[in-house]
């Protein structure tokens, strides 16, 4: 059975899991979906097309499913799909995709800080961490176990690889491989992430092989073309070492933190 302030508005057509508390000025818009287990605090609102799994945590003022700030959007019903066991503190904002039928969406196990923006179409993958007042465009995509630091601000439509780490108030402009450390303005290459990868259970001799590949794309002085055929030639097979160059080759060798004109 669910806790239900009589000070909260719920829509009549808004489907409501068990076991859920909503505290007083919390408004529950139509069009809404919520799994079991979830607590919303007052003055969350959660706007048509929410679509919001188990075991969620959402604060004081968050707002999801916001209508997209983007002019390309024309009204069409949209979404924004969370999964199971988020945490959303207070005043984040969360957009709904600008298409019709399509979806922003949020995955599990996310920490996602204060007054953090996450506009339109954006993915964000499983266990990331987003701090503080991070500003995320549209059609980004976050994947597993990044952690974005405070006021860090994603441009639209680029990808950050998984257990990357972005220093505070980065702005990121291009795409980030998976498992390094971008800090500073300009953005640039600052190392291996390797304290959280030690935490992800990765042992010295794979962090090590990560390092090597980064040292020809970032500090060899070399095209990032070049620097591909190194890391292929010079690293020992890895699945790390092939999620790299997926990564890299998948986005045209086109990466933050790189001279472009020397592709």
């Amino acid at each position: 059975m669910s806790n239900i302030s009589p000070m909260a508005f719920v829509h009549p057509e808004a489907k409501i899991g068990e076991n859920v508390t909503i505290h007083p000025f919390v408004y529950i818009d139509r069009d809404v979906e919520i799994g079991d287990g979830c607590i919303f605090w007052p003055h969350a609102s959660i706007r048509a097309g929410a679509r919001i799994g188990n075991n969620c945590h959402f604060y004081d003022g968050c707002i999801i499913a916001a209508t997209p700030q983007d002019f390309r959007w024309k009204g069409e019903d949209s979404y924004v799909i969370i999964g199971d066991n988020n945490t959303i503190r207070e005043h984040v904002i969360i957009n709904r995709s600008i298409y019709k039928g399509q979806a922003t969406k949020i995955g599990n196990n996310n920490f996602i800080m204060a007054e953090s923006h996450i506009a339109h179409d954006t993915e964000i993958g499983n266990s990331v961490v987003i701090g503080n007042s991070v500003m995320i465009a549209g059609s980004c995509k976050i994947n597993d176990f990044a952690i974005l630091s405070s006021c860090a601000l994603v441009h639209e439509k680029c990808d950050i690889g998984r257990w990357t780490l972005i220093k505070g108030g980065c702005r990121v402009n291009g795409h980030v491989p998976p498992f390094v450390i971008m800090a500073h303005n300009p953005i640039s290459y600052f190392g291996i992430n390797a304290f959280v990868l030690r935490k992800g259970k990765y042992t010295e001799d794979q962090i090590d092989e990560i390092a090597k590949c980064y040292r020809h794309i970032y500090q060899s002085n070399t095209s990032p073309y070049n620097a591909m055929v190194r890391v292929r030639s010079d690293v020992a097979d890895s699945a790390e070492k092939d999620e790299i160059i997926r990564f890299i080759e998948g986005h045209n060798l086109k990466l933050a933190a790189l001279n472009f004109d020397r592709i």
